[in-house]
């Protein structure tokens, strides 16, 4: 049996305090290949009361039945006689006995067999006390997962996902479209990847020419690209089964991968080019029979096959540890789906003397294990502009219980983000950075050199006509307060404590701009210039010249963003004014 991380622990912890301060459902967020199902296997071995795990495939009920058998949980599998056969040889194989036990008090089942239950009359539905709908971003109360879950009268629900997001906007919360009452959050995947329990990762985002999508080909009813037109663009472009393989071989040859294609038709072409150039490759699909799947499975962990060409099946909840590359040739909107995919490849490759006492470890020598290891860095490589529309997945994100905007947080991210101009490179990177990391190619020269806006930040590309208009601006702030000749001693005093709050403002918001920079030491001048522009949207100069009202609140935002990297602002000493007649003089 496995042993529980720190983060993991806090984790479940947290669950169970959002159940005792009153919430009936509680979503349990934390990053692709951080544990949650280890977590989840947890809470149900420690329930006293029947449970139901549901999961949403077939392929993924043997995920849940494998995790629980991994931590001992005997359990019954509530699925097609066939499945659950499949099921129980997996743990025969894994495990040399198996843990299906048709009394158990822990059931596991897909969706769809749940849903298709006859609650009424059924004293098990009343009887369950906790249910756990894995990839919790499904449960809206009107769709098959909530249904599902409205069948158990007297059960708290758990609803474990990486993405606490939807593509079509609804909100998961039960003050919106779900039903979630509480949100615990664990580490993000770039906190796992730095406290080394994930890999770091590459990205190469080569341009296929004659892929065309347009906004006009995203569905209402999901938010993700409607089915049928995007596989018409997939299969009308004549270059990207070619590009997915080319790029493969330059980048990654000999890696074990996963290929994410949009249907059969595409994953059978891509599988047959990867042979034709040498590459062992197999297509497989949710129509793939489980005996075959697991058999091309496990040829794949032996390095027998290296490219594993699959159809909606790799991606939620499905662990292949052995995947080093993913290569995106399946077009999104999902941010989601996005996550996911790109998380098949981060998981820890490591020899199996680190393995048992990987906790045991301090942050700094797991990533060094990791780094003279088989995988020192994933690889993924984006065919379709999945990351230029979406962001990278281990940013920083503010999950939701309301409904939001289609334009959701992992697009505005993705606009922070630009791909290498070298041909030989298209590595993505965030764009703030005035030339590529990995080859040095300058970013594009900017438009002109007017506006703040053309030159993304960057004081140094602003022409000086401007630049001293804006230093102009900033120099009224920091002047003694103007006194209106004739006026009133009570209008003058007016005006010098408008300018006395202002300047009183602006000084805690240089403090707190000196303390971000600060925070940063490994950027210069120019790069944090731009930085401060992606992610506050206002330069530095503009930010020394703003009101009292809006200097607080961007001073608030700066807090807000160091707080969550452990930063605080130490309190501004504000020096002591000059008395109003002083100031009028």
């Amino acid at each position: 049996m496995s042993r529980a991380r720190p983060y993991q622990t806090n984790l479940k912890h947290g669950v169970y305090q959002a159940w005792q301060a009153g919430a009936l459902c509680v979503a349990m967020v934390m990053a692709t290949g951080g544990g949650k199902t280890f977590v989840l296997g947890d809470i149900i071995k420690e329930e006293p009361g029947p449970v139901c795990a549901i999961a949403h495939r077939q392929e993924l009920v043997g995920q849940i039945s494998l995790a629980l058998a991994r931590e001992g949980i005997r359990h019954d599998i509530l699925a097609p006689a066939a499945v659950r056969r499949a099921i129980v040889a997996a743990h025969v194989q894994e495990f040399g006995r198996h843990y299906y036990d048709q009394h158990s008090r822990v059931k596991v089942g897909g969706v769809d067999t749940i849903a298709r239950m006859k609650a009424e009359g059924n004293t098990w539905f009343a009887s369950v006390r906790l249910v756990v709908i894995d990839e919790g971003h499904h449960v809206l109360k009107l769709n098959k997962w909530g249904t599902a879950y409205q069948l158990f009268p007297n059960a708290r629900g758990l609803f474990p996902t990486a993405t606490f997001c939807r593509a079509d906007g609804k909100g998961l919360g039960r003050c919106a479209d779900g039903l979630v009452d509480a949100m615990v959050e664990g580490p993000n995947a770039r906190e796992l990847i730095d406290a080394g329990y994930l890999t770091d990762y590459r990205v190469w985002c080569p341009t296929v020419k004659d892929l065309e999508l347009s906004d006009d080909d995203i569905s209402d009813a999901t938010g993700d690209y409607n089915k049928d037109k995007v596989r018409k663009a997939v299969h009308k472009s004549k270059r990207l089964v070619g590009d997915v393989v080319e790029h493969y071989l330059r980048h990654a040859a000999g890696e074990r991968g996963i290929t994410f294609a949009i249907d059969v038709e595409s994953a059978t072409e891509i599988a047959a080019e990867y042979r034709r150039r040498g590459v062992p490759a197999e297509c497989v699909s949710a129509n793939t029979p489980d005996d075959l799947r697991r058999a091309i499975l496990r040829r794949f962990k032996a390095g027998e096959v290296l490219q594993l060409v699959n159809v909606d099946l790799f991606g939620e909840g499905f662990d292949v540890p052995s995947c080093v590359v993913v290569s995106m040739a399946r077009p999104t909107q999902s941010f989601s789906l996005f996550a996911q995919q790109f998380g098949r490849a981060l998981r820890v490759m490591v020899g199996a003397e680190y393995g048992d006492n990987w906790d045991a470890y301090s942050n700094e020598e797991r990533r060094a294990i990791i780094a003279a290891s088989v995988k020192p860095k994933a690889k993924i490589i984006d065919h379709v502009g999945n990351i230029a529309r979406l962001g990278l997945p281990d940013k920083r994100r503010e999950w939701t219980l309301e409904r939001r905007e289609r334009r959701s947080a992992a697009q505005r991210n993705a606009e922070a983000l630009r791909i290498c101009l070298n041909a030989e490179c298209v590595q993505a990177y965030e764009k703030f950075l005035p030339a590529c990391p990995y080859c040095a190619t300058p970013g594009p020269l900017p438009a002109g050199r007017g506006t703040i806006e053309q030159v993304e930040g960057d004081l140094f590309e602003l022409d000086e006509k401007t630049l001293k208009a804006m230093r102009g601006e900033v120099a009224d702030v920091d002047r003694v307060a103007p006194r209106l000749p004739g006026a009133s001693a009570a209008t003058n005093g007016a005006i010098w404590r408008t300018h006395h709050a202002r300047q009183m403002a602006q000084r805690e918001l240089r403090h707190a701009i000196g303390v971000w920079a600060a925070c940063s030491p490994q950027y210069d001048d120019r790069t944090n210039y731009r930085r401060f522009w992606y992610e506050f949207g206002v330069d530095v100069l503009g930010a020394q010249s703003l009101g009292a009202k809006e200097a607080d609140a961007l001073r608030a935002k700066i807090a807000a963003s160091l707080a969550i990297d452990g930063y605080v602002i130490s309190e501004y000493a504000a020096p002591t004014p000059y008395p109003i007649a002083e100031q009028a003089a």
